[in-house]
């Protein structure tokens, strides 16, 4: 089995609770009023993000701490765990070296010393064995290195593998869960499912298999995709008002 392949089977089961794709949100500012979330969300290729994420996400975008070198790393080891193929792009296509970049500044407590070191570490191996760093080797001699540590020997035999190991299964997991959560991720699982804070209802086909259709006023107040970001409002006796 290929590697992309044994990646989407252990994340197509877990897809679904995918929740860096965007928050769903319907709420309101503290001010009272409702927020226009849509708008400012989709410039940056994220929908339903609140005011607040929008202004968190755009200060940690502020931020710097990996460098060049380090980025470009990131970008080729990342494109060798999910290349591009016939049918779907690459984790640099899904833009999953920026999602690295945010991630370690986000979380700086979880991942920025040990990304760092991981790096350095790689580019420590790469000058045993080439005496060049990652980034300079050639294709062939960069997979010797990342199967030593993607496989790892069952008998331990190769003991100073162990920093390179923990290092790339945590970069592993970056990159899946940066992919998997993009559209591009999705289109290669086939994953048709709705988007946080995108709601068109249940297919038709669904409904008509079970002999029920929505009631048209109940559909207009529920399913209108102009006022989703409107909190819904209900009576005493729990009748849908807006």
């Amino acid at each position: 089995m290929k590697r992309r392949d044994s990646l989407k089977y252990l994340i197509v089961g877990t897809i679904g609770g995918a929740a860096a794709v965007g928050s769903s949100s319907g709420c309101k500012t503290e001010t009272g009023e409702n927020s226009n979330i849509i708008t400012d969300a989709t410039k940056s290729k994220l929908y339903g993000r609140t005011p607040a994420e929008i202004e968190h996400d755009k200060k940690v975008n502020a931020e710097s701490y990996l460098n060049a070198h380090e980025l470009a790393t990131v970008a080729i080891l990342s494109d060798i765990i999910l290349p591009k193929t016939e049918t779907a792009g690459s984790a640099t296509d899904a833009e999953v070296p920026e999602f690295i970049d945010f991630i370690v500044k986000d979380l700086p407590s979880y991942f920025q010393l040990p990304m760092r070191g991981g790096l350095m570490w790689l580019d420590s191996e790469s000058n045993k064995r080439f005496n060049k760093e990652f980034v300079a080797l050639e294709h062939e001699q960069r997979i010797e290195i990342v199967d030593d540590i993607a496989y790892p020997d069952p008998d331990n035999k190769k003991p100073e593998m162990a920093p390179g190991i923990k290092f790339f299964k945590t970069f592993r997991n970056l990159t899946v869960t940066g992919y998997y959560t993009t559209r591009i991720g999705f289109d290669d699982l086939g994953v048709t499912s709705n988007f946080a804070n995108v709601w068109d209802g249940v297919p038709a086909e669904v409904l008509a298999n079970h002999d029920v259709d929505y009631d048209p006023e109940w559909i207009a107040k529920c399913v209108d995709q102009s006022k989703r970001n409107d909190i819904a409002e209900w009576d005493g006796e729990g009748n849908l008002l807006t």
